[in-house]
């Protein structure tokens, strides 16, 4: 009874953060306007990061400048996606932000075996066009009908595929190939937030005037941006990685578009119509087809065994794999919205 137990309790940690992540996007559209998208980045990091630095200041400590540009270099990227992805939620539904997200999963290896030059398994492709023809239905079939893809679901559009960049980038740059991949999560964190705190007071309300207008509601919302989605999510992925296997880790963590469209259409009533509906279901169906066929295939998967092979890889290909089996499920961007 306790050997059956075992894994599962193992997987329930991992999967809430799958839920948390599938809800920030729901949370932000309560937390956040047009006008304080930035404001309200600035205040969830600024709550976040000196948490994060009680589990890294260690690895921040080896750091040399070349970590340090490195970090820096791929917060600024890191930060674009959190300017996209958050406009683009407060513009669309949660649904379609969540979902549309998701298409990083298959954005990542074909871009990985383009530059590679490696050819896909079939499946893959066949996956990776069953998510965009999810994506064109779920964006333009709102009210049963075809039209084009709102403003929102284009920012978050962007956001996928910016967040490619951002993974493979990580996956190539020598100046942190032997980084602490903790310590790198905060340089990234910090350098956004430096420039969230910098381009603030040209884009709407101040983090001071936005802090002080929240309420009790606003910031329970808020500290569950910053403690559940960022760092319970950052602390359990590093637990994980450690007990299980990085594929079932990706299996787990790939479920967040799934929790997403739960959210959204049971508590935001988010409502899709015949083609988005369907749309929706190619999505999840799409890139959880992907992800599998695209995750290399271990025999020690779910038992810790891959773990001790990934450990004695070289460090270089062991970024490589994780960027593409785990494009949007890394530490690095472990926020949700």
């Amino acid at each position: 009874m306790r050997r059956s137990l075992a894994p599962f309790a193992r997987d329930l940690p991992v999967l809430g953060v799958a839920v948390a992540w599938g809800s920030s996007f729901l949370v932000v559209k309560n937390v956040a306007t047009e006008e304080s998208v930035v404001a309200m980045l600035v205040l969830r990091f600024a709550v976040a990061l000196p948490l994060l630095a009680l589990f890294t200041w260690r690895g921040l400590r080896r750091f040399g400048p070349k970590e340090w540009l490195g970090g820096s270099s791929l917060g600024l990227v890191l930060g674009a996606v959190f300017l996209l992805e958050t406009y683009g939620a407060v513009h669309t539904s949660a649904t379609n932000a969540g979902l549309v997200i998701s298409l990083t999963m298959v954005f990542t290896p074909l871009a990985e075996s383009a530059l590679a030059r490696t050819r896909l398994p079939r499946a893959f492709v066949a996956a990776a066009g069953l998510s965009v023809l999810g994506v064109a239905l779920l964006t333009g079939g709102g009210g049963g009908g075809f039209r084009a893809p709102g403003p929102g679901d284009l920012l978050v559009l962007g956001a996928a595929l910016v967040r490619t960049a951002h993974v493979l980038t990580m996956a190539r740059l020598r100046s942190i190939r032997e980084a602490d991949s903790g310590a790198l999560t905060w340089v990234q964190l910090a350098t956004a937030t430096v420039v969230f705190a910098v381009i603030a007071p040209f884009t709407g309300t101040s983090p001071a005037a936005l802090a002080a207008s929240y309420g009790a509601t606003d910031w329970v919302l808020l500290l569950h941006l910053s403690l559940a989605c960022t760092i319970f999510a950052f602390v359990v992925q590093m637990w994980a990685v450690r007990t299980t296997s990085p594929s079932r880790v990706s299996l787990l963590l790939g479920t967040e578009p799934l929790w997403a469209a739960v959210f959204g259409i049971t508590l935001a009533g988010d409502h899709l119509g015949p083609l988005g509906l369907l749309g929706a279901l190619c999505v999840l169906a799409g890139t959880e087809w992907g992800r599998r066929t695209a995750a290399p295939v271990s025999a020690g998967s779910g038992t810790g065994e891959d773990v001790g092979a990934a450990q004695r890889e070289p460090a270089r290909e062991r970024r490589r794999k994780s960027a593409v089996t785990t494009a949007s499920s890394g530490p690095q961007s472990s926020s949700g919205a």
